[in-house]
Order: structure tokens, then C-alpha cells, then sequence
């Protein structure tokens, strides 16, 4: 006999805005505790010292949560210029310190627009990407620094918002940006670029694909776990909308959530498609192919009491 899991069978997505200190993990667990949840997974990390929007998928969404890794970002920060710490930003410790009294707005302006666009960027040592099996940050603790490979990522937007002259000059920046890209390393490269170096001193990540912060409960609102609470989840499916919307008969519905392929008739164009029965209902991702033939992907596991 099967073992029944602890806890409540919860589905959906919920925006957390998670708040100045917690790990992403950590802001995890504390929402699937108040829920009392069975099963739960964030869709990319944020350091401790970020807050902002942090989708956090429970029970069936989570099979989906990859897509949402996936999508572009955005965020406001604040760099400091001058200094630069062993970590990137405001927690590590000071490893040099400049004077960058000389920069003005119209300055950093200009060294902002080399970084818009397709760039090639190296991941910081305090990140959670692997060298052998070992989280960098591990490694960055014991004093180790390793050779990382860099990745092309796409800045969007890279906008001034505010600039503060003075020894530590300071400037508020707004960005979005493709999956994988380290704030911290663009604030970093940017104070290199002026010759002062950078590091950040805040970090808030105003969106995640299509969630924004309009949509965000903060940590507070979610332990409360009061009757309003529970129906503010969004829909599983409500991360999937850049996907078409393909509606199947029930008998292929069925057919698909046992893993077999059906065959579509109706000119669909090829690629991912979200399938709903002819009712709406979502029940998950399938691939069609060039000759009409849906393949499952990620389905929707049925209820069983």
C-alpha cells in the first residue's frame, strides 16, 4: 500500500514577495508550512539581500516551473561606485576602495549603453552554479576562485533612474534582463568599466515573466493563511499563456494523459501548445509536430482521493 503524503494536495502558483534576508529556499519552506502544502518549488533563486517577486509553484505547477525559469526579468537596484566586495554586494566583505568623487550621471550614462543588448557575462564566484559538483559559493567561502565560463544573456533595458555624486557616488537603475544574468556581476563590470569599481547595495526584482509585483503577498499575508488567502493562488497554467491554447476532445484528453500521442486534424501550427479539453480546462503541455501528431509533455496528474 502506497504511503499517503503529509500535508495538503494545494495546486497553483503564488506570487511571493519575498522579503530582505530570507534564501529562496528558505522564503519556500515558510509558505509550504502555512499551507500545510505537500509539494512545493520556487522558479529562480534570489540572493538573501534581493526581495521582490518570487513565483512559487505548488502541487502540479510545479511540473511547469522550468518554463518560468526561463522567462525574462526585471529589477530595480542601487550601485554603490568606489568599492568593491568580495561577494558583490553589501554583504561581503570590502576587498578595495577608490575614490570616484569624479563621476557624474552624464559619466555612468555613457558606460551604461556598452552593457544593452546581446553581452557576454561571467557568473560571480558567490552563485549557486556547480564546478564539480560543488556550489561556487562553497567554494568562494574556502577562499577558492575557479575559472567560469561566460554566457550570453540580453539586457533588455539598462536605465539610470537616479544619481547621488559624492566620494561613494550611488545611482538607482532599472533593468530586465534575459534568464541568467547576475545583477551583481553587471553592477561590478560597470564600476570596472569607470575604474572604481561597483557593488550592490540593493536589489528588487519587480517581475518574473508575466508576474509583477501588483500580483506579489508578502511573507506576512501568507502565514496569516486565513480564508483570503488561498483563493488569491493563480491557475497552473497561469505562467503558460505565451503558449498557444489547443482544445481536444475528452476521448484525446484521456489518450494523452496516459502518455500516448493522438493525431490533430485542424491545421495546428507546430510547436507547444497549452491542451485544454473542450470545456477550457488546462491539463497540460503537449508538442505538436509538423504532421499534426500531439505528443504529451507535462500533464496534469487526475485526483485520487
Amino acid at each position: 500500500m502506497a504511503r499517503r503524503k503529509r500535508g495538503r494536495r494545494i495546486d497553483g502558483i503564488l506570487i511571493l514577495d519575498k522579503p530582505q534576508g530570507y534564501s529562496s529556499n528558505g522564503a519556500l519552506q515558510q509558505c509550504r508550512r502555512a499551507f500545510d502544502a505537500q509539494k512545493a518549488g520556487h522558479t529562480g533563486a534570489l540572493d538573501p539581500l534581493a526581495t521582490g517577486v518570487l513565483p512559487i509553484c505548488f502541487g502540479e505547477a510545479t511540473k511547469f516551473s522550468q518554463y518560468l525559469l526561463d522567462a525574462e526579468k526585471a529589477y530595480m537596484a542601487t550601485v554603490c561606485f568606489g568599492e568593491t566586495r568580495t561577494t558583490g554586494d553589501a554583504e561581503g566583505e570590502v576587498l578595495e576602495t577608490r575614490s570616484a568623487a569624479h563621476l557624474t550621471q552624464e559619466l555612468v550614462e555613457a558606460s551604461m549603453r556598452g552593457f544593452r543588448g546581446a553581452i557576454k557575462q561571467v557568473p560571480p564566484m558567490y552563485s549557486a552554479l556547480k564546478k564539480d559538483g560543488q556550489p561556487l559559493y562553497k567554494l568562494a567561502r574556502q577562499g577558492i576562485e575557479v575559472e567560469r565560463e561566460a554566457r550570453d544573456v540580453v539586457i533588455e533595458a539598462f536605465d539610470l533612474l537616479e544619481f547621488t555624486p559624492g566620494e561613494r557616488p550611488y545611482c538607482r537603475v532599472f533593468v530586465r534582463c534575459s534568464k541568467g544574468t547576475y545583477i551583481r556581476s553587471l553592477a561590478e563590470d560597470l564600476g570596472a568599466l569607470l575604474g572604481v569599481g561597483a557593488h550592490l547595495t540593493a536589489l528588487r526584482r519587480t517581475q518574473a515573466g508575466p508576474f509583477d509585483l501588483s500580483q506579489a503577498l508578502s511573507l506576512e499575508q501568507v502565514q496569516a493563511e486565513d480564508a483570503e488567502v488561498l483563493p488569491k493562488l493563480l491557475p497552473v497554467d497561469a505562467g503558460l499563456h505565451h503558449f498557444p491554447k489547443l482544445l481536444v476532445s475528452d476521448e484525446d484528453t484521456e489518450k494523452l494523459l496516459r502518455g500516448q500521442r493522438v493525431c490533430v486534424l485542424n491545421g495546428t501550427n507546430s510547436g507547444i501548445v497549452r491542451v485544454a479539453r473542450a470545456s477550457g480546462e488546462f491539463v497540460g503541455l503537449a508538442a505538436v509536430s509538423e504532421d499534426g501528431e500531439i505528443a504529451p509533455l507535462r500533464m496534469i496528474a487526475t485526483h485520487q482521493g
